[in-house]
């Protein structure tokens, strides 16, 4: 039977050059068919078990999903809603209105996968669910392998994860009473999994970094116990990832599983709690030393060290990534533009794989680690760190905020109701087309900018017809809300094929901020400006927050988070400064992923929302009374943050509302909210279209919880993915909705 030595706990699964990208989005459209998806789809894992097998000693399985592992996981258990079934669909494109939407079938709600910027779609469960093991996607790609001479260790979302990940349909019910079930379903695939020759399963319980009570360790408890007394499994191998395991930690010591797995980049204080857990020293334990979620190469010779000290307190130790690889690129060696200085500090998941190779040989075969030195971090701006040093408690408050919205409404003159978007347009196929061609040197950078100027007069245009009240630019010169403002700023690099996996098809280039950060020139105001010059309407000055900068960047590890955000809101103060100068009176400054970089644990949560508000504040407080600040968040637990996104004192917050049928009215009505929202009435994660009646349904919600006066009507996100065909009936019909109520 196979031991652990060196091993991922999971690859990207998109596509070096984002090929199921392109399959997928072919097939939703009509461009493609079945059989075309399938075989990329067959091709990217044949791949990616080819390439993991040259590196590692056990090769992960079951991680390549068509949009989200635990949208696998309920399809493969049946947790398939009412709504989908009833549309008569084929397997696979039920399993796609799951995430999408379809034929007035909302989709599920999508929300961020703990404290990172991959989403997940949450499994909706009641009391009255029945669990049947329907699927054997597990089984036919672990025999897929096999076919191809690799023998893998599938993958699963822990049967304790998926029910704390789901939500309960009915109130009160909490899904993880439904534990013994599905275990008894998770038991009948083991069983498969066994008679199909896998030696080992993986079952991640990352839910497990968070805070759990006794019922949910309980939980955890009964499963694991259950589960490694079957007569007939694999070896089982359960994992923690993206943080400390607490408790749980000693509640798998002690169940009958052969292996945990441990983050020791998240948590390296757990090193000193294995060596308490007697209870360790008959099992394999993963050494999580290699970061799965950033880009920075990894110190080998510590990373060694830390190995080396854990050999006598368990029972074998084997070499591996921190989380799944999901959350970085797939290889370095394609970057072709990067400085010498800033690439020789680097990683991607190729990189980690020879990074864990060398570690298993220093570990196992006494081989020696040479080079294991990183090379020293980026440059530091001392005119920048004099400034911070300088900034006083002042830097961060504007005047009470009813004050501020007496200025604003005489200067903006808004209706009640007031309708705007969030932002981006759709970016056509004519916008990227320029936008490569000026890459490329085949446009020239005057003709360029002459095209997003008549893009920008169309995208105003477009709004003034349509009647909204706050027009935005439509931001067609933008890549990407973090990437572009990191192309302007110093103190950061750009990749040009470090795609990583946001959710389904969505990919995204994070950053790498290496260095400390200032502005070189304003960024955004000479197209603001342009379009505020093409109409009497308020035009929204529309920025990235600090937060967001870094959450969805590759950051710096020398330095505190919390410093690095204060050099990034700085720049943005400067830039709000300079669309004050242009005569922009609304600026909205988005921070959708101030939720995200929430703390697991609920000891470490006050320290972080202490220095995310206070770097939106630095950055909005120079403004003038008169200037609305607004901010946008989405696709999160507000609960959880409620009082830090009331504490960050802007004019106006537009959320998330949609898909969760307004929930997060309830949590602004419980602190007394007492500015402006804005809760989205339409899901631009879907393509689905809503009827007007639809709107009109989820503003009378939200009028029960918030005046008119200082209700906005918005979608839920930028528009940037949407076609033309989808976002122009339903703008008119959020208009539409707006002014009937309006009465």
């Amino acid at each position: 039977m196979a031991e652990l030595r060196t091993t991922v706990l999971g690859y990207p699964r998109i596509g070096p050059r984002r090929e199921l990208k392109r399959a997928l989005e072919n097939y939703w459209s009509g461009r493609g068919t079945q059989a075309e998806l399938l075989e990329v789809a067959a091709k990217l894992r044949a791949d990616t078990w080819c390439e993991l097998s040259r590196s590692l000693d056990s090769v992960p399985g079951n991680t390549f999903s068509f949009y989200d592992q635990v949208l696998d996981t309920a399809v493969l258990f049946d947790a398939v809603p009412r709504r989908f079934r009833e549309l008569g669909l084929s397997e696979l494109d039920t399993y796609f209105a799951m995430a999408r939407g379809r034929d007035g079938a909302a989709a599920m709600e999508l929300t961020k996968w703990f404290d990172t910027n991959y989403h997940y779609l949450v499994p909706e469960l009641s009391a009255d669910t029945k669990f049947a093991l329907v699927g054997d996607k597990p089984v036919q790609e672990f025999t897929e392998a096999l076919a191809q001479g690799v023998h893998t260790r599938p993958v699963l979302v822990g049967p304790a994860t998926f029910l704390l990940l789901s939500k309960g349909t009915e109130p009160g019910f909490a899904p993880i009473t439904l534990i013994d079930q599905l275990v008894d379903r998770y038991a009948e695939l083991l069983g498969k999994l066994a008679d199909a020759g896998a030696e080992w399963v993986q079952l991640d319980e990352h839910a497990y970094a968070a805070d759990r009570g006794e019922a949910e360790l309980e939980a955890l408890r009964r499963a694991y116990d259950k589960l490694g007394k079957l007569a007939n499994r694999p070896r089982l191998l359960v994992a923690g990832g993206y943080g400390d395991l607490g408790p749980a930690l000693a509640v798998l010591a002690e169940s009958p599983v052969e292996a945990i797995a441990v983050d020791l980049v998240s948590a390296p204080d757990t090193v000193r709690r294995i060596a308490g857990l007697t209870s360790l020293r008959d099992k394999t334990l993963l050494a999580g030393v290699v970061d799965g979620r950033n880009v920075w190469r990894t110190d080998l010779r510590a990373a060694a060290s830390v190995c080396a000290s854990l050999l006598g307190s368990v029972g074998s130790l084997t070499v591996s990534s921190s989380t799944s690889l999901l959350h970085v690129p797939y290889d370095l060696d394609a970057e072709t533009g990067l400085e010498p200085e800033v690439r020789g500090r680097l990683a991607f998941a190729r990189q980690k794989l020879a990074e864990i190779a060398t570690l298993g040989k220093a570990l196992h075969a006494g081989a020696s680690i040479q080079n294991g030195a990183v090379p020293a971090a980026g440059s530091r701006d001392e005119q920048v760190r004099a400034r911070i040093a300088a900034l006083t408690p002042q830097h961060r408050r504007r005047v009470d905020y009813s004050e501020r919205a007496a200025a604003q409404q005489e200067r903006l003159g808004l209706p009640p109701l007031a309708t705007t978007t969030i932002g981006s347009f759709p970016q056509t196929t004519e916008i990227r087309k320029a936008r490569a061609e000026v890459r490329a040197g085949r446009l020239s950078e005057q003709d360029y900018q002459q095209r997003m100027r008549e893009e920008i007069e169309r995208v105003i245009r477009l709004q003034e017809e349509i009647g909204l009240d706050v027009l935005v630019h439509g931001e067609p010169e933008r890549n990407d809300m973090v990437q572009y403002f990191a192309e302007n700023l110093v103190g950061f690099a750009a990749t040009e094929l470090g795609w990583v996996q946001s959710y389904g098809s969505r990919c995204v280039r994070p950053p790498i901020l290496h260095g400390d950060v200032s502005r070189r020139n304003p960024i955004t105001v000479e197209w603001t400006a342009h379009a505020q010059s093409l109409t009497s309407k308020p035009v929204k000055g529309m920025l990235t927050g600090p937060v967001t900068i870094l959450a969805w960047s590759f950051v710096r590890d020398d330095q505190p988070l919390a410093d690095t955000a204060q050099q990034v809101a700085l720049a943005l103060r400067d830039e709000i400064t300079d669309l004050e100068a242009a005569g922009i009176g609304v600026v909205q400054v988005d921070e959708p992923a101030l939720r995200e970089l929430l703390p697991l644990r609920a000891e470490d949560r006050p320290a972080y929302l202490e220095w995310a508000v206070e770097s939106f504040r630095l950055a909005t407080s120079g403004a003038a009374s008169a200037t609305q600040i607004h901010t946008h968040l989405c696709y999160s637990e507000f609960g959880d943050v409620i009082g830090a996104i009331d504490g960050l004192d802007a004019d106006v917050t537009t959320i998330e509302a949609a898909r969760s049928r307004m929930e997060v009215l309830d949590d602004l009505r419980a602190i007394g909210f007492r500015r402006g929202v804005g809760p989205g009435v339409y899901d631009i994660h879907s393509p689905l279209v809503p009827a007007e009646h639809e709107v009109t349904e989820l503003l009378r919600a939200a009028v029960q919880a918030v005046p008119a006066e200082r209700l906005w009507v918005n979608p839920d996100c930028g528009l940037k993915t949407r076609d033309y065909a989808e976002v122009e009936p339903a703008l008119r019909a959020l208009v539409g909705s707006a002014r009937a109520l309006r009465g």
